[in-house]
Protein backbone atom coordinates (compact mmCIF):
# COMPACT_ATOMS: atom_id res chain seq x y z
CA UNK A 1 0.00 0.00 0.00
CA UNK A 2 1.24 3.36 -0.95
CA UNK A 3 -0.14 6.83 -1.49
CA UNK A 4 0.93 8.75 -4.13
CA UNK A 5 1.17 12.86 -4.85
CA UNK A 6 0.86 12.39 -8.80
CA UNK A 7 -1.22 9.49 -9.04
CA UNK A 8 -2.30 9.01 -12.75
CA UNK A 9 1.08 6.96 -13.92
CA UNK A 10 1.22 4.60 -10.49
CA UNK A 11 -2.78 4.22 -10.99
CA UNK A 12 -2.01 2.82 -14.93
CA UNK A 13 0.62 0.66 -13.86
CA UNK A 14 -1.19 -1.03 -11.04
CA UNK A 15 -4.62 -1.28 -12.78
CA UNK A 16 -1.93 -2.60 -15.99
CA UNK A 17 -0.47 -5.23 -13.43
CA UNK A 18 -4.08 -6.56 -12.44
CA UNK A 19 -3.88 -5.32 -9.09
CA UNK A 20 -6.41 -3.57 -7.14
CA UNK A 21 -6.20 0.47 -6.09
CA UNK A 22 -8.67 2.69 -4.33
CA UNK A 23 -9.28 5.96 -5.83
CA UNK A 24 -11.20 9.35 -4.59
CA UNK A 25 -14.17 10.00 -7.75
CA UNK A 26 -16.73 12.56 -7.49
CA UNK A 27 -18.71 10.84 -5.19
CA UNK A 28 -16.86 8.72 -2.60
CA UNK A 29 -13.80 6.20 -2.49
CA UNK A 30 -13.90 3.54 -5.00
CA UNK A 31 -11.51 0.33 -5.16
CA UNK A 32 -11.17 -0.65 -8.64
CA UNK A 33 -9.19 -3.25 -11.18
CA UNK A 34 -8.77 -3.90 -14.50
CA UNK A 35 -12.11 -4.09 -16.24
CA UNK A 36 -11.07 -6.85 -18.76
CA UNK A 37 -9.21 -9.25 -15.68
CA UNK A 38 -11.23 -11.95 -14.24
CA UNK A 39 -8.92 -12.46 -12.05
CA UNK A 40 -8.86 -8.95 -10.51
CA UNK A 41 -12.63 -9.01 -10.27
CA UNK A 42 -12.53 -11.94 -8.38
CA UNK A 43 -10.14 -10.36 -6.12
CA UNK A 44 -12.07 -7.22 -5.82
CA UNK A 45 -15.29 -9.57 -4.83
CA UNK A 46 -13.33 -11.67 -2.35
CA UNK A 47 -11.55 -8.12 -0.91
CA UNK A 48 -15.42 -6.81 -0.19
CA UNK A 49 -17.06 -9.63 0.75
CA UNK A 50 -19.27 -9.68 -1.81
CA UNK A 51 -21.11 -12.02 -4.26
CA UNK A 52 -18.79 -13.22 -7.49
CA UNK A 53 -20.61 -12.09 -10.35
CA UNK A 54 -22.35 -8.86 -8.88
CA UNK A 55 -22.48 -5.88 -11.06
CA UNK A 56 -20.15 -3.13 -11.04
CA UNK A 57 -19.72 0.01 -13.00
CA UNK A 58 -17.11 0.03 -15.74
CA UNK A 59 -15.32 3.31 -15.33
CA UNK A 60 -13.60 5.69 -17.90
CA UNK A 61 -12.10 8.58 -16.99
CA UNK A 62 -13.11 10.88 -20.45
CA UNK A 63 -16.29 10.09 -22.62
CA UNK A 64 -14.99 9.62 -26.09
CA UNK A 65 -13.15 6.19 -24.70
CA UNK A 66 -16.86 5.25 -23.28
CA UNK A 67 -18.57 5.66 -26.15
CA UNK A 68 -15.93 3.97 -28.33
CA UNK A 69 -15.73 1.11 -26.07
CA UNK A 70 -19.61 0.51 -26.60
CA UNK A 71 -19.98 0.88 -30.36
CA UNK A 72 -23.68 -1.16 -30.11
CA UNK A 73 -24.84 2.14 -28.31
CA UNK A 74 -27.97 3.31 -30.22
CA UNK A 75 -28.23 6.37 -31.35
CA UNK A 76 -30.68 7.80 -28.75
CA UNK A 77 -28.52 6.10 -25.68
CA UNK A 78 -25.77 7.53 -27.15
CA UNK A 79 -26.99 11.02 -27.22
CA UNK A 80 -28.05 10.58 -23.25
CA UNK A 81 -24.46 9.99 -22.68
CA UNK A 82 -23.26 12.68 -23.72
CA UNK A 83 -25.76 14.92 -22.26
CA UNK A 84 -25.20 13.15 -18.58
CA UNK A 85 -21.67 12.44 -18.32
CA UNK A 86 -19.02 13.12 -17.43
CA UNK A 87 -20.77 13.56 -13.58
CA UNK A 88 -21.99 11.52 -10.41
CA UNK A 89 -24.06 9.49 -12.30
CA UNK A 90 -23.93 5.82 -13.09
CA UNK A 91 -25.27 4.82 -16.24
CA UNK A 92 -27.32 1.37 -17.17
CA UNK A 93 -26.96 0.93 -21.20
CA UNK A 94 -27.89 -1.97 -23.54
CA UNK A 95 -24.86 -4.79 -23.65
CA UNK A 96 -26.01 -6.47 -26.41
CA UNK A 97 -22.36 -7.76 -27.27
CA UNK A 98 -21.74 -8.61 -23.75
CA UNK A 99 -18.40 -6.51 -23.43
CA UNK A 100 -16.82 -6.20 -20.28
CA UNK A 101 -18.60 -9.40 -18.93
CA UNK A 102 -16.54 -9.01 -15.19
CA UNK A 103 -19.33 -6.43 -14.79
CA UNK A 104 -22.70 -7.37 -15.22
CA UNK A 105 -25.02 -9.19 -17.99
CA UNK A 106 -27.58 -7.25 -20.26
CA UNK A 107 -27.39 -4.26 -19.05
CA UNK A 108 -23.78 -2.40 -17.97
CA UNK A 109 -23.03 0.19 -16.01
CA UNK A 110 -21.02 2.69 -17.34
CA UNK A 111 -19.21 5.68 -15.13
CA UNK A 112 -17.20 8.81 -16.65
CA UNK A 113 -15.58 10.77 -13.90
CA UNK A 114 -14.00 13.79 -14.86
CA UNK A 115 -10.24 13.70 -12.25
CA UNK A 116 -6.67 13.43 -13.75
CA UNK A 117 -6.71 9.75 -12.74
CA UNK A 118 -6.57 8.04 -15.97
CA UNK A 119 -5.26 4.47 -15.87
CA UNK A 120 -5.11 3.98 -19.76
CA UNK A 121 -7.52 1.81 -19.51
CA UNK A 122 -11.15 0.95 -18.61
CA UNK A 123 -11.66 -0.42 -14.76
CA UNK A 124 -14.23 -2.03 -13.05
CA UNK A 125 -15.38 0.46 -9.83
CA UNK A 126 -16.95 -0.22 -6.85
CA UNK A 127 -17.50 1.64 -3.52
CA UNK A 128 -14.21 1.02 -1.31
CA UNK A 129 -15.96 -0.60 1.85
CA UNK A 130 -17.17 -3.70 2.76
CA UNK A 131 -20.30 -5.28 1.54
CA UNK A 132 -23.21 -3.24 2.97
CA UNK A 133 -21.01 -0.96 4.88
CA UNK A 134 -21.23 2.64 4.81
CA UNK A 135 -19.66 4.60 2.10
CA UNK A 136 -16.22 6.10 2.56
CA UNK A 137 -16.16 9.88 2.12
CA UNK A 138 -12.50 10.10 3.54
CA UNK A 139 -9.65 7.81 3.21
CA UNK A 140 -10.09 7.33 7.01
CA UNK A 141 -13.30 5.62 6.69
CA UNK A 142 -12.07 2.93 4.02
CA UNK A 143 -12.00 -0.17 6.21
CA UNK A 144 -8.72 -1.49 6.94
CA UNK A 145 -9.45 -4.63 5.43
CA UNK A 146 -9.98 -2.63 1.77
CA UNK A 147 -6.47 -0.35 2.79
CA UNK A 148 -4.57 -4.13 3.24
CA UNK A 149 -5.35 -5.67 0.17
CA UNK A 150 -5.22 -2.64 -2.37
CA UNK A 151 -1.78 -2.17 -3.89
CA UNK A 152 -2.37 1.96 -4.08
CA UNK A 153 -4.49 3.97 -2.01
CA UNK A 154 -5.05 7.45 -3.39
CA UNK A 155 -5.53 10.35 -0.77
CA UNK A 156 -8.02 12.51 -2.50
CA UNK A 157 -8.50 14.27 1.01
CA UNK A 158 -12.90 14.97 1.69
CA UNK A 159 -15.11 13.97 -0.97
CA UNK A 160 -18.92 14.85 -1.42
CA UNK A 161 -19.78 11.39 0.16
CA UNK A 162 -23.37 11.28 -1.46
CA UNK A 163 -23.37 8.27 -3.92
CA UNK A 164 -24.01 8.28 -8.08
CA UNK A 165 -27.62 7.70 -9.03
CA UNK A 166 -28.29 5.17 -10.93
CA UNK A 167 -30.41 5.70 -14.31
CA UNK A 168 -31.41 2.44 -16.03
CA UNK A 169 -31.50 3.46 -19.88
CA UNK A 170 -32.09 0.20 -21.26
CA UNK A 171 -35.26 1.19 -22.54
CA UNK A 172 -34.73 4.55 -24.03
CA UNK A 173 -33.62 3.19 -27.52
CA UNK A 174 -36.68 1.20 -27.80
CA UNK A 175 -40.12 3.55 -25.70
CA UNK A 176 -38.39 6.67 -24.73
CA UNK A 177 -38.43 5.52 -21.34
CA UNK A 178 -35.58 5.93 -17.93
CA UNK A 179 -35.42 5.42 -14.59
CA UNK A 180 -34.33 6.40 -11.44
CA UNK A 181 -32.75 3.07 -9.72
CA UNK A 182 -31.21 5.05 -7.12
CA UNK A 183 -31.25 9.07 -6.65
CA UNK A 184 -27.97 10.33 -5.27
CA UNK A 185 -25.41 13.07 -6.27
CA UNK A 186 -27.29 14.03 -9.67
CA UNK A 187 -31.21 14.56 -8.52
CA UNK A 188 -33.94 13.09 -10.47
CA UNK A 189 -35.07 16.73 -12.32
CA UNK A 190 -31.28 17.33 -13.38
CA UNK A 191 -31.36 14.23 -14.99
CA UNK A 192 -34.74 14.71 -16.80
CA UNK A 193 -33.72 18.45 -17.93
CA UNK A 194 -30.60 16.99 -19.08
CA UNK A 195 -32.24 13.95 -21.45
CA UNK A 196 -35.06 16.51 -22.76
CA UNK A 197 -33.42 17.14 -25.96
CA UNK A 198 -30.79 14.38 -25.93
Amino acid sequence: MSAQPSPAAPLAAVIAAGDLAVIPTDTVYGVCCDAQSPAAAERLAALKGRPSGKPAAVAFFALAPALEALPELGERTRAALCALLPGPLTLLVPNPAGRFPCAGGELLGVRVIDLPLDPGRAILLTSANLAGGRDARTAAEIPAEIHAGAALVIDGGTLAGTPSTVVDLGELESTGRWRIVREGAFTRAAVGRALVGS
